[in-house]
């Protein structure tokens, strides 16, 4: 197969724009509680404090007054640069209630970064997390050049605050504010967000209120089991990345409640309070779920018991995914019996740990195992995997309840088409694929024949589930001629906890290497567990580089990844030999992107004498 449509669903014009998704709610349910809110300073386990949807609405219309009357004009721009947190959703719609631009800004970006921003997107106004945010945005926008520029803060003690931005509109009439609010259309920008750029610099993508209205109703309507009242969330994900602003606003527009939390090492605790029904993860946290049970069990010497128990789930997953096509086939005794006795000694203990009351977890990002998506299955906590890009407002293509596959990132959204080009390709055309971006030099290559190429690689099966198979950008020819695409490779490798990231290598070489970078806190962990005291701490260096870990112990364990990895591809895909590097993996260090994924170009340059170590000398075999 190479095209397929998924029909669209009626409604999206009877929305002006994006903020008549919160006044429909507002319309129907203006008491319905919307939001959770942690209060300042409060343990984790108190009492949050619930915002119904009229509290929401007030607060939010009292900001955008103040946004008129400091001068934003439609059309505008308003940056926002601050952690997830209850205020940015907040100061999101006030911008679109005074018909303005949202420009977020990574609340990790360094001053170059927000100053190009803010050059780029034309920016005047800002609101900053905290009093370090602010004094980047003002750094930021003096490095710009920008003059007449406004900045309010949500903390306090860090300039002009949103009190006093709420104070300065009150001689705005709700009259002139309901005009501002419906002066945008389907087709304005909404919003204004830029790429992360693992492979070049950073786009800005113009997505419109139709793109946000569009994916909202397609989402709604296509994951019924998923978006209820009666259901809530947790948003940990960066509000800078369009995939938590997309799903803040499907939870809004259809009564689910929402919480933000800004450190994911809060997430744990949390959800024995909030007790979510449905949670939006990076494949790494469920790898990180996974390892922490296989680490809990072994302490009480039943490593191998849960050995059995990993092995028994997956197996339950994947008659679970069998019988969705063909509902005669049935557990065997066997099976049955092992589900049984490991469900009452560690599966319900994990679903207990995650608050009880899941029903879904959603996995995007990143590419995710098949075998862990099946695993999690088996615990009775299935993974929708789905696929999207900052340009198609978040999810493209995705799984559905009732027709998950493990391995596929499922069928195309409504509303969407996708094709897959001569060359392999993804293209993408549809509701949430965006205008274009805001510089014109940059949309050149950005579309074929009127759809959006996603430098993705991929193929549709009989059924119309997209399988990604790597990117255009990163395919390897070796010296016999052999055409690779090294993220198969790497993502089974990268599926080990003790594994930040893999790079496959061999341009133009006899033979395919890999650079293994360590997650330091896992192999931490790991060498606490074995009792290395000597690795539970890696020297991670400070000039911004690598450097080699030569330990025969961790050589032995990741060999093993490696290996399992080789055995999974074609002989001539597979890397014979490895380097295991340890590296300062924050986003200041620039090897990373604001939502962690590898720059891989600049990587690679800065670990050229380990590649020339592999082909001169020997690396580690595997």
């Amino acid at each position: 197969m190479k095209e397929i449509t998924t029909p669209a669903l009626s409604g999206a014009s009877d929305y002006p724009n994006a903020t008549e998704l919160l006044m429909q709610r507002f319309r129907i349910a203006p008491d319905h509680i919307a939001f959770e809110v942690r209060s300042s300073r409060s343990s984790i386990t108190d009492p949050w404090r619930r915002v119904s949807t009229r509290e929401f609405v007030t607060e939010v219309r009292a900001l955008a007054k103040g946004l008129i009357a400091a001068g934003l004009e439609p059309g505008e721009t308003l940056a926002i640069m601050s952690p997830t947190r209850y205020e940015w959703a907040l100061m999101d719609m006030a911008a679109w209630f005074a018909s303005a631009v949202v420009v977020p800004i990574y609340e990790t970006s360094a001053l170059n970064q927000v100053s190009v921003i803010l050059q780029d997107a034309s920016v005047r106004f800002a609101v900053a997390g905290t009093a370090e945010h602010a004094q980047l945005l003002e750094q930021g926008f003096e490095q710009a050049g920008v003059s007449g520029w406004q900045l309010w803060s949500m903390d306090a003690g860090a300039g002009p605050t949103l009190t006093e931005l709420v104070h300065g509109g009150v001689d705005i009439t709700p009259e002139a504010l309901e005009t501002r609010r419906l002066l945008a259309t389907l087709d304005s920008v909404a919003t204004i967000v830029y790429t992360s750029g693992t492979t070049a610099a950073p786009k800005g993508a113009l997505i419109t209120h139709g793109n946000f209205v569009g994916q909202v109703l397609s989402v709604a309507g296509a994951y019924t089991e998923v978006v209820k009242e009666s259901g809530n969330t947790i948003i940990f994900l960066p509000m800078a990345h369009v995939l938590a602003r997309g799903l803040q606003l499907i939870c809004l527009a259809n009564g689910m409640r929402i919480a933000h939390l800004s450190e994911t090492k809060e997430v744990v605790p949390a959800l024995g309070v909030l007790k979510p029904t449905f949670l939006v993860v990076v494949p790494r946290v469920l790898q990180k779920i996974q390892a922490s049970a296989a680490g809990a069990a072994a302490k009480k010497n039943l490593g191998g018991m849960w050995s059995v128990a990993q092995a028994t789930a997956v197996d339950w997953g994947l008659l679970a995914q069998e019988r969705e096509s063909d509902p005669s086939r049935k557990a065997g005794l066997s099976l049955r019996v092992r589900h049984a006795f490991f469900d009452r000694l560690f599966y319900s203990r994990i679903r207990k740990l995650v608050g009880g009351r899941l029903e879904y977890l959603l996995s995007g990002a990143a590419a995710l195992d098949a075998e862990l998506s099946l695993f999690f299955r088996g615990l009775g906590l299935p993974v929708i995997e789905g696929y999207g890009l900052t340009e198609t407002t978040a999810p493209l293509t995705g799984n559905l309840p009732g027709s998950i596959k493990s391995g596929s990132v499922g069928v195309p959204m409504p509303g969407t088409t996708i094709r897959i080009s001569e060359n392999g390709e993804v293209l993408a055309r549809g509701v949430g694929v965006f205008a274009g971006y805001n510089r014109p030099a940059d949309n050149t290559h950005a579309f074929q024949d009127g759809f959006f190429r996603t430098g993705d690689t991929g193929v549709l099966d009989d059924q119309g589930r997209l399988t990604l198979t790597g990117r255009i950008k990163d395919v390897i020819v070796t010296a016999g001629g052999k055409t690779v695409s090294p993220t198969i490779w790497e993502g089974y490798v990268e599926s080990d906890p003790l594994i930040a990231h893999a790079v496959m290598v061999g341009e133009g070489k006899p033979f395919l290497g890999g650079l293994v970078l360590l997650d330091s806190g896992s192999v931490s962990e790991w060498a606490q567990s074995k009792g290395f005291t000597d690795l539970q701490s890696l020297r991670t260096p400070d000039d911004g580089g690598c450097v080699e870990i030569d330990d025969a112990r961790l050589r032995k364990a990741i060999s093993k990844v490696v290996g399992a990895a080789n055995s999974k591809i074609a002989r001539s895909e597979q890397v014979r030999k490895i380097v295991l590097l340890v590296a300062d993996l924050s986003e200041a260090n620039g090897l990373v992107t604001p939502t962690m994924k590898l720059k891989r170009n600049i990587f690679t340059d800065r670990s050229m004498n380990f590649i020339d170590k592999i082909y001169a000398e020997t690396g580690t075999q595997v």
